[in-house]
């Protein structure tokens, strides 16, 4: 990806509050009650846009609605209940989105499973990370493409994790059958969604699609992945020891407000904290792992991705 991206750039210091009026500009936001997704929302409020919040429990998503509408008078909100780790889910979330809406502007990935302490599978028979994080984004995305070309400066955000720089893709033990550990299959799928994010933008630039595809990652963010997760070691060290360190989801969504709302954001940037490490600060380009931009890897996970979510997107391989 290096040299193929023009590095921008930004404001030294960007912050929420330059977030352009977004003029009831719609958009997804994928696990929007708490953490990334709840901090994510509220900004984009702010700033007038609609926001539908695609959770996975209803309930928790109308708390969050009802805390944001006492924060945001005249805030527009919807919210639609989808589980990404089900590609059935997925599908009827998308049907309920084509039913009312008849275009989309923003598509913001940001739902994330981290770390299960056991092997667990999706109901499809998929790792449950994997499933969560990967399929059930790439599925959205593509089911809900052509709203997304309907819409005004079309793009969709796929967050990462720092943590894909030290991941593989693990194309012969997809499930984790053989050699599951609950960070190993987290971070393949956060080396997947930066995969996932420069195939995309490649495609859509090869189909000469008006969306674009951008890509962010957080930094260490304090949000209950870490603080709720069910792997004891995961809470421990990253809910407990090495807290004082990570800024608080309100900095951490920044990288993704910027690639969602900036207005001079080129498709496959991706972006990140501009300080030490990448672990907080304001939002900076940054380079993803090589492997997220080669392109044999890119061809197979996109092809076993159509074929494990029967979900195909229509768009030209990349040159």
């Amino acid at each position: 990806m290096s040299g193929s991206v023009c590095h921008m750039s930004i404001e030294r210091g960007w912050a929420a509050e330059q977030i352009p009026d977004l003029g009831r500009r719609v958009f997804v936001v994928t696990g929007a009650n708490s953490g990334l997704g709840l901090a994510t929302t509220r900004a984009l409020a702010r700033s007038g846009a609609h926001v539908i919040l695609a959770v996975r429990d209803e309930g928790k998503g109308r708390a969050a609605v009802a805390q944001l509408a006492d924060e945001i008078p005249g805030g527009v909100f919807e919210v639609r209940k989808v589980n990404l780790a089900d590609l059935d889910s997925v599908r009827a979330f998308s049907d309920e989105l084509h039913a009312e809406h008849t275009r989309l502007d923003v598509l913001v990935n940001n739902a994330g499973l981290m770390a299960p302490p056991r092997r667990t599978l999706s109901p499809q028979g998929h790792e449950v990370q994997f499933a969560a994080n990967h399929l059930g984004h790439f599925a959205l995305t593509g089911l809900l493409l052509d709203l997304l070309e309907a819409g005004s400066d079309p793009r969709v955000v796929t967050v990462s994790s720092a943590n894909h720089r030290k991941a593989a893709l693990y194309f012969e033990d997809l499930t984790g059958e053989h050699s599951y550990s609950p960070m190993g299959y987290y971070n393949q799928s956060k080396l997947a969604n930066a995969v996932f994010g420069w195939q995309l933008h490649q495609r859509l630039t090869a189909a000469g699609s008006p969306v674009r595809s951008l890509l962010a990652h957080p930094g260490y963010t304090a949000t209950n992945l870490q603080t709720s997760s069910p792997t004891g070691m995961v809470r421990f060290l990253f809910g407990r020891l090495l807290l004082p360190l990570a800024q608080t989801a309100d900095q951490g969504a920044l990288p993704t407000l910027y690639a969602a709302t900036a207005p001079d954001v080129e498709g496959g940037q991706f972006f990140g904290p501009d300080g030490m490490g990448e672990l907080r600060g304001a939002p900076k380009v940054v380079e993803p792992a090589p492997r997220a931009a080669d392109a044999e890897t890119g061809r197979r996970l996109w092809e076993l991705s159509e074929e494990l979510t029967a979900v195909r997107f229509g768009l030209p391989a990349a040159a």
